[in-house]
């Protein structure tokens, strides 16, 4: 017979409700989950996610999924309820907030899981059963009752003909008085889901779109379903916020009194749980729908707070950094009713890191005293642990160089860009600088140029070009459709040698890793879990005739054992800039034997500028590529192509096949007439031309000379 109350380590468990059956499970991948919270300390989790590619080890065990509630101001003295805990990818978080914690799920094993990774949480009590069954019991004092991931399936817990309503009247039994009700929710109008993601819990894709069925295992609601719900029953006290990209794995948090700017949300197609379709890109959607005000509307997921609201109108998450690194960045209205700044580590390795921010302010206002370059001003709290800021009015200089540059203004672009160069060289011969002084850290309020985030601030001279470099290389990185700048002019005005931008990127690589630790980003894990993101046929500019098909299109194959084949391909969302130049950033799935770009549908001339394999130039290093158009070489680095399907492979070294690299191409495309190129490649005789090639001196034989040689020898 079942005992109904035991201990797993300083856990309660309650098993007064259990019917002895879970009626909701993953499988086997749950007796793995208890092996691994078992046998490994939280801190490995990270190494385990990595090490496993796999989407439940992912999702149960990936401590970004707290986010969701860890921003909530607590004062570690509130009663908690956590209906739906399983496997206490939440609870933990909430044991280290508050002073008690009720847990009630249906499944025995994700409760033990939920136990066993939380085994030290002396205040966290868990009851196993239906919540219909455990209610009864419960006490009416909560401060807070959370619901993440789980109002969706009310009809599955309670029944009854009007299940969410009747639901949250059994919930509001249990609340204090001036306590809080938080759901978290997708969005069945979530801007993902006409985008291509399928609906999270069916697999299917428009099905909240177009409607749940009768029967459904799920149904979420847009935020005007929502509200019809909350007015049926008189609450007139909620507020919500905007998780993103959503609920499940939250970055940024945005609310009604702080919503995101037309440029501040970055691509999303990174789908975890399952493949998705790209129907369009959801970053540019966004952009019209924010200037619109309608991203209430399309937001992916909500969280829902019914009751007072919270100080925190907004919150960013640096999670996916070294354990000193990370951090929180919220805004926050005080009592005075002015916003304010504030950045909380998320660590206690990270204590330290917000402390150096005060030393950083004081270290550069001295240096950029009688300049025109504001910083704006930090004092740390009375715990000494977080950083404050006031927060400052004006538009992010970023933005500004967007207007410019997507207006193909450039003359205003390049007179903002002097203007940033000459205000960050003040006081350039000091033995302090701001790393990270990128267009998105300045503030524009007419001639008053703010920084307002110095996080990396270090005691030695970094010339202002080196800085002024990575603010545009960030600048192209940040956004797909700002790869239209072509940054030679930059580098050429700032007198960047190509040595030099070797350097720096290399610099910027070590950095990142710097920051990170070696941790894998969310879309290194995406790659690894093996999810894809697919053009849909119909979409393609392959379903055109040759004479419909944009001659410039880029098309790029992967060969990952199998051949090159168009299931294995893509079509690049970077473009051709005015200047006929482009710069493909390309990330290898392990396994990937060799690359193939096609530049074009024509016959043409490709010069390939710059070539580098994971940030360093292949000049720089021994080669680890080789190329192999289907052209004919007739300079240091062109080919001519007198075909009208043109094509450059780059074969992977073995050594670096189960590796995740990335490749970086930079190549300029002139189009040509098709007897033309035909009558040069007539007239060309390649030996002599490779033999005229091999005879150039290292500087005027261009970057891919030692590979061009190898490539041929290898055939």
């Amino acid at each position: 017979m079942q005992q109904e109350i035991y201990k797993i380590g300083d856990v309660t468990l309650n098993f007064r409700h259990y019917t002895g059956m879970d009626l909701y499970s993953d499988g086997d991948v749950e007796d793995e989950l208890l092996g691994i919270v078992r046998n490994h300390r939280p801190e490995e989790y990270q190494t385990i996610i990595e090490q496993e590619k796999s989407w439940p080890i992912f999702y149960h065990l990936s401590r970004e999924r707290s986010n969701i509630i860890e921003w909530i101001p607590m004062q570690g003295t509130e009663r908690v309820l956590e209906v739906g805990s399983g496997c206490g990818a939440i609870t933990g978080m909430l044991a280290k907030k508050a002073a008690e914690v009720t847990c009630v799920d249906l499944s025995r094993k994700r409760s033990e899981i939920n136990a066993v990774r939380n085994n030290t949480c002396s205040n966290v009590t868990i009851h196993v059963g239906n919540f219909r069954d455990i209610e009864p019991d419960l006490p009416a004092n909560y401060d807070f009752i959370f619901l993440i991931g789980v109002f969706e399936y009310a009809q599955g817990y309670i029944g009854t003909e009007q299940p969410y309503e009747n639901f949250l009247k059994m919930l509001f039994r249990h609340l204090s008085p001036g306590g809080r009700i938080v759901i978290a929710i997708e969005n069945r109008l979530g801007l993902k889901y006409f985008a291509g993601c399928a609906e999270d819990h069916l697999g299917t894709w428009f099905s909240g779109i177009e409607g749940y069925h009768a029967d459904s295992v799920a149904t979420t609601f847009s935020r005007s379903g929502l509200i019809r719900i909350l007015k049926s029953l008189g609450i007139r006290n909620y507020h919500f916020y905007y998780p993103y990209p959503d609920y499940k794995f939250m970055n940024l948090l945005y609310s009604d009194q702080y919503l995101p700017r037309a440029s501040d949300l970055l691509d999303n197609v990174y789908n975890f749980d399952m493949d998705r379709l790209v129907l369009f890109n959801e970053k540019h959607a966004y952009e019209g729908l924010i200037r619109d005000g309608l991203y209430p509307t399309f937001a992916n997921s909500f969280e829902l707070v019914i009751g007072p609201g919270f100080p925190t109108i907004f919150s960013k998450y640096s999670g996916d950094r070294a354990e000193e690194f990370r951090i929180r960045t919220d805004i926050t209205i005080n009592a005075a009713g002015r916003r304010m700044i504030e950045k909380h580590p998320l660590t206690e390795a990270a204590v330290e890191h917000v402390k150096g921010m005060q030393s950083a302010y004081t270290a550069l206002s001295n240096r950029f005293r009688g300049g025109d370059l504001e910083i704006n001003a930090c004092q740390l709290d009375s715990t000494g642990t977080v950083a404050n800021f006031p927060f400052v009015q004006g538009i992010p200089l970023s933005e500004l160089l967007d207007y410019c540059l997507f207006k193909d203004d450039m003359d205003n672009f390049r007179r903002l860009f002097s203007e940033y160069l000459r205000r960050i060289r003040y006081g350039e011969e000091e033995a302090v600088a701001d790393f990270d002084l990128i267009f998105s850290n300045i503030m524009v309020n007419g001639p008053i140029w703010t920084v307002i985030d110095y996080e990396w601030t270090w005691g030695k001279r970094i010339p202002a070009r080196d800085i002024a470099f990575r603010a545009i290389y960030c600048y192209r990185l940040e956004d797909k459709k700002r790869r239209v700048l072509d940054p030679r002019p930059f580098y050429e005005d700032l007198e960047l040698t190509k040595s030099d931008v070797d350097r720096l990127v290399a610099e910027e690589a070590n950095f990142q890793k710097y920051v990170t630790g070696e941790r894998e980003s969310l879309v290194e894990i995406w790659k690894g879990i093996g999810r894809s993101a697919s053009v849909p046929k119909e979409l393609q500019v392959e379903t055109q005739t040759l004479q419909e098909r944009d001659p410039l299109t880029v098309q790029i194959y992967s060969d990952i054992g199998e051949g090159f084949s168009e299931e294995n391909s893509c079509f690049a969302e970077e473009h051709y800039n005015r200047h006929h130049a482009i710069t493909l950033e390309i990330d290898l799935l392990p396994g990937t034997r060799a690359l193939r770009i096609d530049p074009a549908y024509v016959p043409c001339i490709v010069t390939l500028q710059r070539v580098a394999w994971n940030g360093v130039s292949v000049s720089e290093r021994a080669p680890v590529v080789t190329i192999h158009p289907n052209g004919r070489w007739i300079g240091s680095d062109s080919i001519l192509f007198s075909m009208d399907d043109p094509g450059i492979e780059f074969g992977i070294a073995v050594a670096e096949r189960e590796k995740k690299n990335h490749l970086s191409v930079t190549m300029t495309t002139a189009l040509l007439p098709a007897e033309v190129a035909v009558s040069v490649a007539d007239g060309l005789d390649e030996e002599e031309g490779l033999s005229r090639y091999e005879e150039m001196p290292p500087e005027r034989g261009g970057l891919l000379s030692r590979l061009r040689k190898r490539g041929r020898d290898d055939a």
